[in-house]
């Protein structure tokens, strides 16, 4: 089964909380209210040199995501 790169999630025991789910490598869950983000991988020192370096762009792109999401609902 092919996922999409990034999937809304919700929960009601987090009212608050808009997550975004990245699906491809590095996987992560994003919490949109706060930023927190969650790795779903693990990681070796080289893999995290260059996690730090692209984590900026992919936070980015996840609230993009939402963004463009939102909007649909919208219109």
């Amino acid at each position: 089964m092919e996922f999409p790169k990034f999937i809304l999630g919700d929960n009601t025991d987090h009212p608050d909380a808009i997550y975004v789910i990245h699906t491809e490598f590095p996987r992560f869950i994003i919490n949109l209210e706060d930023d927190e983000v969650e790795w779903l991988e693990d990681f070796d020192q080289h893999d995290e040199k260059e996690l730090l370096s692209e984590t900026e762009n992919l936070i980015e792109q996840a609230s993009r995501f939402y963004d463009r999401e939102v909007s649909r609902y919208e219109d």
